[in-house]
């Protein structure tokens, strides 16, 4: 009988422990790793990052500059069951066939914000923006204006002639904002 006991206790534990790393997980902070260059020189190929998960969990707005880790389908609605079945501890009793749907990107425009490519310089709202963390000069240039809606952002990769960001996939709404970067 004894023996039982410890068996349900170490079980309870087991269960316990994973139950608050799924909620954990999905609710406060996940790590992440990075794929491909489109964040060079600020983030590398292969690096872990750890994201917040609290802006997505009450849905607020990230600020400019911040680095979010966005679901690139921006064509379908995000529900609480992809967050769940995104979670780390999830995938590893149910293995997601969605690899490379997550990006890392920065944040260039909010709501209602005026995006434009000039003189191979990002403009938000007529000026330009300031960016010392690009890795080289942007060769994109474009006579579109972006003008980002409601419950949207618009962001881009820092090494901007090598990513796949809103000038491609379009604006990302505010659901699709999985995280904010907070270390390293």
């Amino acid at each position: 009988m004894a023996f039982l006991k410890k068996i349900w206790s170490w079980t309870l534990t087991l269960v316990t422990a994973f139950v608050l790393a799924c909620l954990i997980g999905i609710f406060i902070i996940q790590p992440y790793k990075v794929e491909g260059h489109s964040m060079d020189p600020t983030l590398r190929d292969g690096q872990r990052i750890y994201v917040s998960k609290l802006s997505h969990t009450f849905h607020y707005l990230p600020d400019y500059g911040d680095i979010v880790i966005i679901d690139s389908r921006v064509s379908r609605e995000r529900t609480f069951l992809d967050d769940i079945l995104e979670n780390p501890m999830i995938r590893l009793f149910y293995p997601a066939a969605d690899d490379g749907i997550f990006y890392v990107k920065r944040v260039i425009g909010k709501p209602g914000d005026t995006i434009e490519f000039k003189n191979h310089t990002v403009y938000r709202n007529g000026e330009p923006v300031v960016e010392p963390y690009l890795k080289e000069m942007m060769a994109f240039q474009s006579d579109r204006t972006w003008k980002v809606p409601e419950n949207h952002i618009f962001v881009l990769g820092d090494n901007r002639n090598h990513s796949e960001d809103s000038r491609y996939i379009g604006y990302i709404p505010l659901g699709h904002v999985l995280g904010i970067k907070v270390f390293p």
